[in-house]
């Protein structure tokens, strides 16, 4: 695969059609991460969230680094992000993420590098996660 690199070169989508519940109260569980809002219902709802339980801001920032990843074809091509949580993704919600090329850098150790900004869009529109991300690039790739 070999690819244009440039600043305004929009990254592939990924698509996540709906959030699982039960995914949810795994990584919770694996986390041990005790904020009910992300595997009771009465507590989401005391909470005034709403009647779904709330995905972990870091796993709806781990489908923009899967979108990275799909991509370039590694989790390794990410080098570092920055990212804002903006608002609640919840079971059920089906999550867009995605990119564009902001600056394409010099060459490093492993390849060409490129800084993109990159964000995670919930269903109704709302951009939920935003930030930037700093992607490595095989020069095998690049035409």
């Amino acid at each position: 695969m070999t690819e244009d690199l440039r600043v305004g070169t929009v990254l592939p989508e990924f698509v996540v059609d709906a959030v699982d519940a039960e995914r949810i109260r795994q990584f919770a569980l694996i986390l041990d991460d005790p904020n009910p809002i992300h595997f009771d219902l009465e507590a989401v709802a005391r909470a005034g969230l709403g009647d779904r339980a709330v995905n972990q801001g870091g796993a709806t920032m781990a489908y923009i680094v899967d979108m990275i990843a799909r991509w370039r074809g590694t989790r390794r091509a990410l080098l570092g992000i920055d990212c804002r949580f903006r608002d609640n993704v919840r079971a059920g919600d089906t999550v867009t993420a995605g990119g564009v090329i902001t600056e394409v850098l010099g060459e490093s150790t492993g390849g060409l590098r490129v800084r993109c900004d990159v964000w995670a869009d919930r269903g109704d529109g709302r951009r939920v996660v935003d930030g930037t991300a700093l992607v490595s690039v095989d020069p095998a790739q690049i035409r």
